[in-house]
Order: structure tokens, then sequence, then C-alpha cells
């Protein structure tokens, strides 16, 4: 009788317990916070076509009446200069960036893409995690 008594006592005990624990969610595919993709901000922002195919499979992440625009998040800067560069040629519209800036010190890569003078129009994105 006296285990029974202790068996019920324990399981009163751990069920009074679960009403106090906070529930947490943790990522197990990521041990950092989760971060929007540059795709995520081409579907949020883009007002043209998305995924613009070219002839040789390459892919203008928007492709508007006006601009070819490469997103990349702003320490890739170089890689988005060449990439807007070549399917501006290609398609005959202006280049354009969309720069995803993550953090206040992130603006010195859009000085890195000024300072190239190749008339790149930039347009800044704050990106959801953005701190000072």
């Amino acid at each position: 009788m006296k285990n029974i008594v202790n068996i019920i006592l324990i399981i009163i005990f751990v069920l009074f317990s679960l009403l106090f624990v906070e529930e947490t969610y943790v990522d197990t595919k990521s041990s950092t916070p989760t971060k929007m993709h540059e795709k995520d901000y081409v579907n949020k922002y883009c007002t043209g076509k998305i995924e613009y195919i070219l002839p040789d499979k390459t892919r203008i992440d928007c492709l508007t009446d006006e601009y070819a625009i490469e997103y990349d998040y702003a320490k890739k800067w170089a890689e988005s200069i060449g990439q807007s560069l070549y399917y501006a040629k290609k398609t005959g519209k202006k280049p354009a960036v969309a720069i995803i800036i993550s953090k206040a010190s992130d603006r010195k890569y859009i000085q890195r893409i000024e300072a190239i003078e190749q008339g790149i129009t930039i347009f800044e994105i704050l990106a959801d995690n953005y701190s000072e």
C-alpha cells in the first residue's frame, strides 16, 4: 500500500510540475537562429518576373521593365555587381542590386558598390533581423 501511495504522489508531482514548464521549440536543423534567405526577400520585394531564366540557364533574381536586379546579402556585394552587370547586358535592362543589410556596419558594402561607378542602381533592404 505504501508503494502505491508513493507512485501516486510521484505521478501527481510530475503532472503538477508539467503545468509550470514553459514549452520551447528548437530548430534541430540549425544551431543558429533562423534568418530569411535571399529568395525570401526576392519574393517579398520583387515587382517583376522572379527567377527569369536566360538562354544560358543563368537566373535573374528579379527582372522588371527597367531593371535586372540581383538580390544578395551585403557581404556578397562584389558578386552581386558582376551578376547584375551581366544580366543587364543580356537583357538590355539597367543593372541593379538589392542589398540586404543585417547590421549598420554592412553599409560599408554599399559604399564599395557606389565607388565602382558603373551606373548600378542600389536598393537597400533592411533584414528582418536588422540590428544597429
